[in-house]
């Protein structure tokens, strides 16, 4: 039995690739299946990694998209039949327990999950107290959020449903990270970035501050679960881990401050 298992894992051979989203540098895997990616890359120092501004890209969008430039990047640039995200201090892992480097996960175990699932995302997230929506009115502009349903339910209204079921639910799949099958991803990545692109050209985020700017990248973060579940796309959740101390503390403080005295951000225009 353990050599049948042996020969089976030998068998599989997934044409793989993760991109490192990263601003700056970092410890990097050693596995191959990892391709660091110098998100914003356009107009910045160079890192000696790979720059997300190669090729059809929105490097200089960076600071309104996120990490999302480096999955734009990737959609369009790369060939590999499975591709994925991660971020420098936030992988998928083993175990959420021992050495954080040790547990990262390597090129073979995502194929023991690919060959199984079409698609790998994190574990929930979940909010307990606050549902999906009041989190993110709590924490950034609501009208954002609300130009983003104006905009699928013009666009794509077979995603309504999804939409407000994901937004009254008090978990999701955060943080931008996913495994897609590359025909998947094609699906997806079109959607997505059709979306993002047409509240873009809604809304004017002059006023902004550094953080608040970043408002593509966290719309996107809703978003997921709303195609996911949209098109019935079956899926395996994956542990995530951060990779350096949390002090957990300061951020459910955040947390509750956000939610009982910060009620100004989610009705705010200038």
């Amino acid at each position: 039995m353990r050599i049948e298992s042996i020969h089976i894992r030998r068998e599989i051979d997934l044409d793989v690739k993760i991109i490192v989203a990263t601003h700056k540098k970092y410890w990097m895997p050693d596995d191959k299946v990892y391709l660091p990616l110098h998100v914003g890359h356009a107009g910045k120092e160079d890192l000696g990694y790979q720059g997300d501004d190669t090729g059809d890209n929105i490097s200089q969008k960076n600071a309104n998209y996120c990490e999302l430039t480096g999955l734009y990047w990737a959609w369009k640039n790369l060939a590999a039949e499975y591709i994925g995200l991660c971020h420098y201090r936030r992988y998928f892992v083993k175990t959420r327990w021992g050495k954080a480097k040790e547990a990262v996960f390597k090129k073979r175990d995502f194929e023991e999950l690919l060959v199984q699932h079409p698609v790998l995302v994190p574990r929930k997230r979940c909010y307990y107290i606050e549902t999906i929506r009041s989190h993110y009115n709590h924490s950034h502009y609501a009208k954002d959020l609300d130009m983003t349903e104006m905009v699928i339910t013009e666009l794509y209204s077979k995603y309504v449903v999804s939409f407000n079921n994901v937004m009254e639910r008090t978990w999701a799949h955060m943080f931008n990270m996913l495994v897609m099958r590359r025909d998947l991803l094609d699906g997806y990545c079109r959607w997505l970035f059709h979306i993002l692109s047409e509240v873009e050209c809604r809304t004017d985020i002059s006023h902004y501050d550094p953080v608040e700017a970043r408002i593509y990248g966290y719309l996107s973060e809703l978003l997921l679960d709303v195609w996911l579940e949209t098109n019935n796309i079956p899926y395996a959740e994956v542990q995530v881990r951060f990779m350096e101390r949390q002090n957990w503390v300061k951020k459910g403080g955040i947390f509750l401050k956000r939610k009982f005295w910060n009620g100004k951000r989610a009705t705010k225009e200038t």
